[in-house]
């Protein structure tokens, strides 16, 4: 199994160097193209020579010193806001003014370097300039070919790697993106052999460096994109979807990666058009005339992208017209940042560009992390782990500090220089940068931690009551969320802190006025200090953990949860006892180790002890013996002899130790089988009886004594 049509597509390889040649020289005549519509409008040739001059950099430095050279009074009031503003929207229209006036000139310019060009090749002899070309591309290609096939077995290789975890198929996509860079790589070498082999002339040898170093970031976008976003099956692959690191169908994939090559490969090859403008001797504001004409294109493809992007199917169709406002929206802030680009206004142009790209790189890269490291490929993880937030979290932080960099660079703000000078401006924005990395990195280092308690807690096992690891893990159930607790206070606190003290804050009065504060409101709460000193003292102690049932005083119930000051409580028939630390007093665990259970049992007095202890005996070993109870009986059930005699029973004891709430089910079973078997062997249970004796013609007792005493001759009544 190969991945060769998913890294560079072998049958496409020629394609793409005729489309990059077509592409080079459409970027190379597109100036001309769209300037040559106001050549009818030229100016005079002396004026032209006139702005021409203007336009030498040795004329534009001489003016500028004498423009600074001349000392000028100091202003005796500040410059307002509206000042300001007037002075941006006069240098705004002195460069719109000054990019009017180079467009005439352009096409000249360019026929100027074309020839130049051409004078360079005459001299050369254009056989050898196509011979050097020639060259050029078989040694890139070439190589290139060479690499491929002699690397059949590494591409096998990667295309039988397992993709069973998160951790493979990062494994998976970090060696197809090595792979397609070490390809893009042999090809920039092969081609740069040629500029070592031969004497190339000096103009031609920097117009293919120009578009060579295009052909390879457009290469280096195909690549990317084939990668992340697989927009095609092969055989190799089977399904490609596995293999996304962004999830979308397929379409999509193939939609996506087609407009992001083309964007990058435009950009790519527009910049080296601009910049050979340089080398032929043009000045800046042709170079800025030419690359604002070239960015109509960036910005067709980007406006083509928007309303041609597909929507995904799940979307109802009521929802079309809010699809096709945000299609509207989005074109009218791309024409705004192509007039912002215009207009000179390079800071609000950068910043409206991170504004609305910053946040969707940020979903966009959660997503795929989420997608990459879900557990299975079937289905996506119920809660993020470890790695995912460390990726997700770390991944966040490195955008947001590279376009903050970044928006620093381009606005020309020198951090060095902000680190060295102390005003308050300077301060404030120091202090600024400051809080907010320290925040970033408080909030990556609690969601890395919060992740790791509740990976611990969910990935726990059940293991074998009253083991050493089951008594670890309700260990760790106890005390790991209220670790989570107080590690989230401590991080909330010490960033805080951390961070109005950078703004320049004095934290030191502010910590002891909190102590002060501390001291008082801890007179003011002692109940809420004493809950929370017992129930640090309770964990210490170990008296209960989460499962085990307890009772203190009138609350009993399984232990759910802990918070600093109290204990949830379960109680057996539903309702829960929130109890504060401090009113549990003396813990009664029911729970731990083992549990002794005794019952009685009432026999009549004519029964065979002896028989009823073998019986009692035979029913505890079969208890102990039945896959049900086993594991919960430490010793079997037994008779321990008469307890004593009772009135019309003769009590004996039963005794057997089983895990804690166990004994109810094993007492349960245990007597249902002592009724069958007392039955089965004739043995009665004792019940109270009353006996009444004598006949139906019997007179009552004060008859029968007045019968007796007349008989006798004495008189009824004395």
């Amino acid at each position: 199994m190969t991945v060769e049509r998913t890294i560079v597509s072998g049958s496409a390889k020629y394609g793409r160097w005729w489309s990059s040649i077509v592409l080079a020289l459409f970027f190379t005549l597109a100036p001309l193209c769209v300037v040559a519509l106001a050549q009818d409008n030229a100016p005079p040739p002396p004026v032209q020579e006139f702005v021409k001059l203007l336009d030498d950099p040795a004329v534009r430095s001489w003016l500028e010193q004498a423009r600074i050279t001349p000392e000028r009074p100091a202003p005796s009031r500040g410059v307002t806001n509206t000042e300001q503003m007037a002075n941006r929207l006069s240098s705004v229209r002195a460069h719109l003014a000054t990019i009017a006036a180079a467009l005439p000139q352009l096409p000249a310019e360019l026929r100027r370097a074309s020839e130049l060009l051409l004078q360079e090749l005459r001299d050369r002899g254009l056989f050898a300039v196509v011979a050097l070309i020639g060259v050029f591309a078989a040694l890139g290609y070439g190589s290139e070919r060479v690499f491929w096939r002699t690397t059949k077995r590494t591409r096998v290789w990667i295309g039988h790697h397992p993709m069973a975890t998160g951790a493979d198929r990062l494994h998976m996509i970090a060696m197809r993106l090595g792979f397609g860079l070490m390809l893009v790589a042999v090809f920039g070498l092969g081609s740069i052999g040629a500029f070592l082999l031969f004497d190339w002339p000096p103009l031609l040898r920097q117009v293919v460096i120009a578009y060579l170093a295009a052909v390879v970031l457009f290469r280096l976008a195909l690549v990317a994109g084939r990668v992340m976003l697989v927009p095609d099956g092969t055989v190799e692959l089977g399904n490609p979807e596995q293999f996304r690191a962004v999830p979308m169908p397929a379409e999509h994939a193939r939609f996506w990666q087609s407009r992001l090559a083309l964007f990058v490969g435009y950009w790519a090859f527009g910049r080296a058009s601009v910049d050979l403008l340089g080398v032929f001797g043009i000045g800046s504001s042709l170079q800025d005339a030419a690359g604002y004409i070239l960015g109509l294109g960036l910005l067709g493809i980007s406006l083509e992208a928007m309303w041609q992007r597909p929507h995904a199917h799940t979307v109802p169709p009521h929802h079309g017209w809010s699809a096709t406002g945000r299609s509207i929206l989005l074109t009218a802030y791309g024409v705004a940042l192509w007039l912002l680009w215009v207009a000179g206004l390079k800071r609000l142009f950068w910043l409206a560009a991170v504004t609305i790209a910053l946040p969707k790189a940020i979903a966009v890269g959660q997503k795929a992390v989420a997608y990459l490291l879900r557990p299975t490929i079937e289905e996506h993880a119920p809660r993020k782990g470890v790695l995912e937030v460390v990726v997700e979290r770390g991944l966040r932080t490195a955008l947001i500090i590279a376009t903050a960099l970044f928006l620093a660079d381009v606005w020309g703000i020198d951090l060095v220089a902000i680190t060295a000078r102390d005003t308050l401006a300077t301060r404030l924005v120091r202090g600024t940068l400051t809080s907010v990395v320290v925040l970033l990195l408080a909030d990556f280092l609690w969601q890395v931690s919060k992740a790791a308690v509740d990976t611990k807690l969910t990935d726990t096992v059940v293991a074998e009551p009253d083991t050493e690891a089951a008594i670890r893990q309700a260990r760790l159930r106890t005390l790991l969320p209220i670790f989570r607790n107080i590690l989230f206070v401590i991080i909330a606190v010490l960033a805080g802190l951390t961070a109005i003290s950078a703004l320049g804050v004095e934290i030191g009065p502010l910590i002891a006025g909190a102590g002060v504060f501390g001291v008082a409101v801890g007179f003011g709460a002692q109940t809420l200090v004493k809950d929370v000193i017992s129930g640090i003292f309770y964990l210490l102690d170990d008296a209960f953990r989460v499962g085990e049932y307890i009772r203190s005083g009138s609350y009993k119930g399984t232990v759910e949860a802990f918070s600093l000051r109290s204990v949830k409580l379960r109680h057996h028939r539903g309702p829960v006892y929130t109890v504060p630390f401090g009113q549990l007093g003396a813990v009664e665990n029911m729970s731990r180790d083992w549990v002794i259970d005794k019952f009685q049992i009432g026999v009549t007095y004519n029964t065979d002890l002896e028989k009823a202890r073998k019986l009692i005996k035979r029913i505890g070993q079969e208890l102990a013996e039945d896959p049900e109870f086993t594991r919960h009986i430490i010793e079997p059930l037994k008779m321990q002899g008469v307890e004593q005699f009772g009135d019309y029973a003769i009590q004996i004891r039963c005794k057997m130790i089983t895990k804690p709430g166990e004994q109810f089910v094993i007492r349960r079973k245990a007597l249902a089988r002592i009724k069958q078997v007392f039955d089965e062997n004739g043995i009665q249970f004792a019940t109270p009886t009353v006996q009444v004796t004598g006949t139906e013609d019997a007179p009552p007792a004060a008859a029968r004594h007045v019968i007796e005493r007349i008989s006798s001759g004495r008189p009824a009544a004395e």
